[in-house]
Order: C-alpha cells, then sequence, then structure tokens
C-alpha cells in the first residue's frame, strides 16, 4: 500500500490492535529473554549479530521460544535489507522474485538481503530449492525458522549451507519475567493497578510449558476480564479459568508425535516404568491414537522382550483387544497395565537379531539349497524314481523322525551350512532357553562327528 497522510494513523491503530505478546516483543538482542546458549555474552549467534557478520541460518525450537522476535530484532540493528517470506503462503515465484531483487540490490549497491522465512518447514522442497539459489549466490542471508527438526524438514543443500541453532522452551522464572514486564510496558496490559497475584503468575509460567505467547496471552484474557473493576486484580482462580490446562505440542505427522514414540519406547526397554508411564500419558493427553500405541507395543514384546518372557507377547495383544472393544478414556488404564508389565519384564533381542541376520542372508548372501533329507516327502518321492526306474540319490539317507529318538532331538543336517542367529542371553526365561539349546546343540554336533567319522 503506498503512504499517504493517513499511512502513520493506519500503523498505529494496527499495532494497538496488536496482541499484546506482538506489543510487548523485545525490540533488542539484549531484551530478549532465555536462550543464554545462542545469545548469551559470548555466544556465537551473539557474536554474529553484534558484527553483523550473519550468515544463513536455520532457528529450530517450539512455539513461542523467540524464533520471530530474534528476527525482528537483527532486522532492526542489521545494515542488511530485510525481507520476509512465510512457508504456508509463499509460492516459487514469489520466493524466484525475492531472490531476483536481493541480487539486483547487490549488485547496485552492494548491499546484502537478510531474508527471514518463517516456518519454513512448510515450503515444499522445489520451494526450497529455489531459495538454494540466493544462498549458494550469497545474495541472500536466510534465516529460517521451524518448529520442526531441521534434518528432516529442511532439503539438505539447504541445511549444508546454513548454520543450526536450537531454541529450548523458556524456564518458568524467565516466562514469569516476561510477565511482570509487559505489566509495566508502555504497550503492555495498560491496566496501570492491575495487580498479578505471585501464585497467578507461577500458574501462568508453568502451564504455558515454555511458550511465552500462550503465557502473554493467557495474562492479556485475565487482565481484560477485570479491566473495570475498582481493583483489577489477577488472581489465581482467574489463571486457572485463563489457562485451563496444558495444550500439548503435538502433530500427527511431526516431531513431537515420533519424539514421544521413541521416548516410550527407550523407557521401556530401559525397564524404567515410571518414565515410560509418563510418555504413555503424554501420548494420550496428545491425542494419540491408541491402536498406534497398541502397536508398538506389540511390537516391542517381540523385539525387546522376545523369549526372555514370551508373556509379553500375549500381554500387548491381549492389550491391543482390549483397547479396540473398550475404548478411551478406559482404555488407559489397560495401555498402563501392559506398559508397566514391558517395562519391567526381562529384556532380549536375541530372537530379533536372530531374524535380522537371517534375512541380510537371504537377502544377500548365497542361496543355500533345502537338504534333500528334508525336502516335501512327495518331491523325495519322485527324485528318486528315475524314468528307468534306478533309484536316485540313495546316498542321500532318510529323513530321521525327531519323536522316535529318546531325547526327541533331531540330528540331521536342517540348513547344510554352519550357522548361529538364535543367540539366547541368561536374562528370564531364556536363561533356561539358552542351558536347553546348549545341550541340543552339542548332542547335534556330536552325532554329526559321528557321522564323519562312519562316512
Amino acid at each position: 500500500m503506498a503512504e499517504d497522510l493517513w499511512s502513520p494513523l493506519r500503523t498505529e491503530r494496527r499495532a494497538k490492535a496488536a496482541p499484546l505478546a506482538v506489543r510487548v516483543r523485545p525490540r533488542t538482542i539484549d531484551e530478549i529473554v532465555g536462550q543464554r546458549h545462542c545469545l548469551g555474552e559470548g555466544a556465537l549467534l551473539r557474536r554474529l549479530i553484534e558484527q553483523d557478520a550473519l550468515q544463513s541460518m536455520i532457528v529450530a525450537g517450539p512455539p513461542g521460544t523467540g524464533k520471530t522476535t530474534l528476527a525482528e530484532a537483527i532486522a532492526a540493528r542489521t545494515d542488511a535489507a530485510v525481507d520476509r517470506a512465510h512457508g504456508a503462503t509463499t509460492g516459487v515465484k514469489e520466493l524466484r522474485e525475492k531472490i531476483e531483487s536481493a541480487a539486483r540490490r547487490l549488485g547496485e549497491s552492494s548491499q546484502r538481503t537478510l531474508l527471514f522465512v518463517d516456518e519454513i518447514h512448510r515450503l515444499a522442497r522445489n520451494q526450497q530449492d529455489a531459495l538454494l539459489e540466493g544462498v549458494e549466490a550469497g545474495s541472500v542471508i536466510l534465516f529460517g525458522a521451524t518448529t520442526e527438526n531441521p534434518t528432516w524438514a529442511v532439503a539438505p543443500a539447504l541445511l549444508s549451507r546454513s548454520v543450526v541453532f536450537r531454541f529450548q522452551p523458556l524456564d518458568e522464572a524467565d516466562i514469569a519475567l516476561v510477565l511482570r514486564r509487559a505489566l509495566t510496558h508502555p504497550d503492555g496490559v495498560g491496566i496501570a493497578t492491575l495487580i498479578l497475584d505471585d501464585d497467578a503468575c507461577a500458574h501462568f509460567a508453568r502451564v504455558c510449558d515454555g511458550d511465552v505467547r500462550r503465557a502473554l496471552s493467557a495474562l492479556e484474557t485475565a487482565a481484560n476480564a477485570v479491566r473495570a473493576d475498582t481493583e483489577p486484580r489477577v488472581t489465581l482462580a482467574l489463571a486457572r479459568a485463563a489457562l485451563d490446562g496444558k495444550v500439548p505440542v503435538f502433530d500427527r505427522d511431526g516431531d513431537e508425535h515420533y519424539d514421544l514414540a521413541s521416548a516410550l519406547i527407550k523407557s521401556m526397554r530401559g525397564s524404567d516404568p515410571d518414565a515410560a508411564v509418563y510418555w504413555l500419558a503424554r501420548m494420550l493427553v496428545s491425542g494419540e491414537d491408541p491402536r498406534f500405541i497398541c502397536r508398538r507395543l506389540a511390537i516391542f514384546a517381540s523385539e525387546d522382550i522376545g523369549n526372555a518372557d514370551p508373556r509379553a507377547l500375549q500381554t500387548a495383544v491381549a492389550c491391543w483387544q482390549a483397547v479396540e472393544r473398550v475404548g478411551m478414556p478406559e482404555a488407559q488404564l489397560i495401555l498402563s497395565q501392559c506398559v508397566t508389565f514391558l517395562a519391567v519384564a526381562a529384556k532380549s533381542n536375541a530372537a530379533a537379531c536372530a531374524i535380522w541376520d537371517a534375512m541380510s542372508d537371504a537377502r544377500d548372501g548365497r542361496t543355500v539349497p533345502v537338504p534333500f533329507t528334508i525336502v516335501d516327502q512327495t518331491k523325495r518321492r519322485a527324485v528318486r524314481t528315475a524314468d528307468d526306474g534306478t533309484p536316485l540319490a540313495a546316498d542321500a539317507g532318510r529323513y530321521e523322525y525327531p519323536h522316535d529318538r529318546a531325547d526327541g532331538i533331531g540330528t540331521q543336517e536342517y540348513l547344510g551350512v554352519s550357522k548361529l542367529y538364535y543367540k539366547p542371553t541368561d536374562r528370564g526365561l531364556e536363561a533356561a532357553i539358552s542351558e536347553h539349546l546348549a545341550k541340543v546343540r552339542a548332542i547335534r554336533a556330536l552325532a554329526r562327528n559321528e557321522a564323519g567319522e562312519a562316512s
């Protein structure tokens, strides 16, 4: 929109209508709260900003941790021109136009362009490739903000040309400081006599889960509710009403989905039922499909427990069936029972390792033919009778029925090559299996030696 006589008035009105989180947004690096590992004295990112020696970067972190605030603070102090784009709304054509404009500016005035791309993970790969042209040429300094893991969300070529900084959720003390600032900020809540009780402030800081924008929005809601009061005060009860429970960050296709599932599995694998049941609760509160959890539990029961406790798979399957029949919220009880059982069960991945090794050999190794003594009986009869009636492979021996032996152990060759895939541990039931299997393998080895001596 072209500048005119009324432009300042329109800007002022828009600024007043902006949410509290925007109105009190820090304008300088020193005003930014938190992220000391990136912005503290002597930190790399702070040094680059102070010396105006910026290079392309990807800033990753949860919502409300200061990524956009940092971009605006950099824009206010850099000598570079500033341009903006959004991953959800900016197309390839517009990105190319921005890059061409930056290249022209660099050629005409030697001024580089800082291009801030919010939610860069939402750009398709061809859109990210368009950005790559400007980054490679040096006409654009990219500032990409993302709530996703940049390793997955950003194209490798773009990622390799950028420095990655990771922002963390703000701690409660930092958020409380921001809330107190908002009470006295010139563009803050705008109620000079407003009192924010300590327990109410602590509630905002705790329940927002490190998202300062959410804490400020809740404070604004509570403040507006008492704006007309003679003695405006935000109490704990009002704070709870304004921020009633946490809203976990969760995207079924995003990082949090996989991070929580990984945390659940690793906690059970590490035999920590307390951690496991917490991550289960996080998944359920976040709205995860209980059937997805059941699938993971069934896989875990075989992969990480196996024959150390065969009841694990039975429990997981029973859990799956019960969850399907019962549904939420009662299904949480069934899932909790299963998760805690799997966490404390004896662990073994021997069965999993056995199939992984065997699959590798079946795919990539030399094909092992089925030994003649154990092929299908119909095939054995067909092979043993030639066209002229002469028995074939008569020296191949006959199939030995293990139940005819006193010990019930088969001593013939069932594979034909020497392989050891299943290596049971000494944990749980597998300890007994290991002892039994050692005897079986000794008997079979002795039989092979005797057969060799006889031949």
